[in-house]
């Protein structure tokens, strides 16, 4: 068991496929959790279940991210609930199609950074006020590996996260002195979510996988567990010392 302060650590895209490993490994670890989703409502209500049924308060709350409004009554109606957000977790993003970069729609990168990054700098603001009222509390964004090694056609994704990351060193840096943390999780291949959904479009096949492993140091994709172990680590009193740096959960992906 991990310790936390009182309160919930908020989810967004808590439903989704690592999403939903990340509330589980955080509802075992000994925090309630607010789960916030954009359109699968089934989908959160199980994953609010699954950690009740790990003993913990767990709410579900819907918003679209791309909305500061939405935002701050999803954060709003936590508060509420919880009394007390000691964590934003984010997990919220678009599926990302295999692109070049030279082939990605415009649309399709202006709406990745309005989920991704216009998104979280709305739950940044929305939060901050109120960690600052409650003595402190701790961000904890989902990078991508491909920002220490370049990743053919997921160029949009890494661009869109690494935008996250600067704000990441600049919440560890602004507000420090009220004992708010900042940190990311990188990314690699995970045995969730958009990997399953590429795989279904035929953007990802056999001769990807090859390559990809080649890539690996640990011959297997990871698991969502696994990304929910290291957001665990920095949300978790056990890092208070911890703010402005990340882990790469990749495999070992590009070493």
């Amino acid at each position: 068991m991990a310790t936390f302060p009182g309160g919930c650590a908020l989810l967004f895209g808590g439903s989704g496929g690592i999403g939903s490993g990340i509330s589980q490994v955080f509802a075992q670890g000994g925090s309630d959790v607010a789960i916030v989703y954009r359109s699968n409502h089934d989908r959160a209500e199980q994953v609010t279940q699954a950690a009740r049924d790990a003993g913990r308060k767990a709410t579900v709350h819907q918003a679209d991210v791309v909305s500061a409004e939405d935002v701050q009554a999803a954060v709003a109606q936590a508060i509420a609930a919880h009394g007390r957000v000691h964590s934003v977790i984010w997990a919220a993003g678009p599926l990302v199609n295999q692109r070049y970069l030279a082939s990605t729609p415009m649309d399709e990168w202006r709406h990745a950074f309005d989920v991704e990054v216009h998104g979280f700098f709305a739950a940044a603001q929305a939060v901050i006020p109120h960690m600052r009222e409650q003595g402190g509390g701790s961000f904890v964004t989902l990078g991508s590996a491909g920002h220490d090694w370049w990743p053919a056609r997921d160029g949009m994704s890494v661009a869109v996260k690494a935008s996250n990351e600067q704000l990441v060193k600049g919440i560890a840096k602004e507000e420090g002195r009220y004992g708010i943390r900042a940190n990311s999780v990188l990314v690699g291949v995970i045995d969730a979510g958009q990997l399953h959904e590429l795989t279904r479009l035929g953007q990802i096949d056999e001769r990807w996988v090859s390559n990809t492993h080649r890539l690996l140091c640990l011959k297997r994709w990871g698991t969502a567990e696994e990304i929910g172990q290291a957001c665990l680590f920095f949300a978790s009193d056990e890092a208070a010392y911890v703010t402005g740096q990340r882990i790469s959960v990749s495999g070992g992906f590009g070493v």
